[in-house]
């Protein structure tokens, strides 16, 4: 597949790795040395100029692309692009943006500006926040075959009771099955006496409700649902979509905005929300407020460093747990290193998103675990898979390492896979695999 990128920023230079090893990949920006510092690192062709300029698109062979990404950070432009690219060829259009009114509009008239697949960054951002609420330690959470499984990626804290356990001595629920055990940076795949040693983040994939147990199990004292008191740092479009989505699911939250203004339009458009007008870093208003009893605190706001304060001060003040929208992708890891407990990246979900659904042409669903690392796959069996008709652990020998199969669903039943368990036609699979074992995967499943 021939895809054009337009944009080298962190989405568009992420998304371009990941599709780099497989495909004809060509990435077109204003920047050149942003272009060309791409090409050290990716196997891409570089065209410098403005993707909306069609002259450029032409020069970087649009009218041959199957796929066109528009990924700047400006809306206007990414639709000007797809409009562009549509009257020179026929590739299939993709535009990142950030405001929500586009992507409504294009959702009532899909095809709308020549768009065939919108992302919104940040409603993309706020789903992702709001998934891992309610799951105490949680740093990711995926859903797959429609709800019925679930892909969950938590931490095991030092006071953990599995800490130091066995993953066979932790297996004790139903309906689970241990993924990966991520450990000093490196994804392995667990074994019956893999330890579960504490600071390590463990892959889990089973029916929600052994996730939820799972949950409980790692973290007793902080039991999934209980997560009642959400406080929200800022008054934003995520901060704004954050709060509309937790009402939607039953929560009441309370919202800080520093601008009254503000703080009075979001209190009308969110009957479900309490909204403050107020400073949320003054610690006197957050003590009152007693903003130390909260589940959770989602900090959203204009800055990555006002951002980060907030993050901490709630923490000092005894909140349960902090989650932190970060601008800077390269903040991420600092964030969690110094007491943020989840640190949210927009441009890397977005990234995720456009590369999940690049894949998602050839398996049902995708999460990716850690880009460039591993992956979770959902994906249909059907007469030519490898594991059609026969046991796991027949089918198993001809598959590479890497690979574990975490749930099966066959119609409404959700199957826990055992080595005995035989494949049928038609069930759909939900598999771990590690990057270096995907390609192989996929051909043969």
């Amino acid at each position: 597949m021939r895809v054009v990128i337009v944009g080298a920023g962190e989405v568009g230079s992420s998304i371009a790795a990941d599709l780099s090893d497989a495909h004809d990949v060509v990435v077109i920006d204003v920047d050149s040395e942003r272009v060309e510092a791409l090409t050290y690192n990716v196997d891409v062709l570089p065209v410098e100029g403005d993707g909306t300029d069609p002259a450029v698109l032409e020069e970087a062979s649009v009218d041959a692309a199957d796929m066109v990404i528009a990924s700047t950070d400006d809306d206007e432009t990414n639709l000007a692009v797809c409009g562009t690219a549509a009257t020179l060829g026929d590739p299939f259009t993709i535009a990142r943006v950030q405001k929500t009114t586009y992507l409504q509009t294009w959702r009532r008239a899909q095809g709308a500006f020549s768009v065939d697949f919108m992302v919104c960054t940040d409603l993309l951002t706020a789903q992702s926040v709001v998934r891992v609420i309610g799951f105490p330690t949680a740093t990711d959470v995926d859903p797959f075959a429609g709800g019925r499984v679930q892909m969950a990626e938590f931490e095991v804290p030092e006071d953990s009771p599995i800490a130091g356990q066995t993953v066979q001595e932790a297996d004790r629920f139903e309906s689970l099955t241990f993924a990966a055990v991520i450990r000093d940076g490196e994804t392995h795949v667990p074994r019956g006496e893999t330890v579960l040693t504490a600071n390590s983040r463990v892959l889990v994939i089973g029916t929600p409700q052994s996730v939820e147990a799972f949950a409980a199990a790692i973290t007793p004292e902080r039991a999934v649902g209980n997560a009642e008191d959400v406080l929200i740092v800022g008054g934003s479009q995520q901060g704004f979509l954050i709060a509309k989505l937790l009402g939607e699911r039953g929560f009441s939250p309370r919202l800080i905005e520093r601008d009254e203004a503000r703080a009075r339009d979001l209190a009308e458009r969110l009957p479900e929300t309490t909204v403050m007008a107020h400073d949320a870093t003054d610690a006197e208003f957050l003590e009152r407020e007693h903003v130390g009893e909260s589940d959770v605190v989602i900090s959203c706001l204009d800055s990555d460093e006002k951002t980060l304060l907030a993050s901490l001060l709630v923490k000092r003040l005894g909140a349960a747990r902090s989650v932190a929208v970060v601008d800077s992708a390269e903040y991420v890891d600092l964030f969690e290193t110094v007491g943020v407990d989840v640190a949210v990246n927009p441009r890397e979900v977005t990234a995720e998103e456009i590369t999940r659904f690049t894949r998602e042409r050839r398996a049902e669903n995708v999460a990716i675990i850690e880009p460039g690392t591993a992956e979770v796959l959902e994906i249909e069996v059907d007469g030519e898979s490898v594991l059609a008709g026969r046991a796991i652990q027949d089918a198993v020998q001809d598959l590479p390492d890497g690979l574990v199969i975490g749930a099966i669903t066959r119609g409404e039943a959700v199957i826990t896979p055992r080595g005995d368990t035989v494949v049928e036609v038609g069930d759909h699979v939900v598999v771990f695999v590690r990057e270096d074992a995907r390609d192989t995967v996929e051909a043969k499943l």
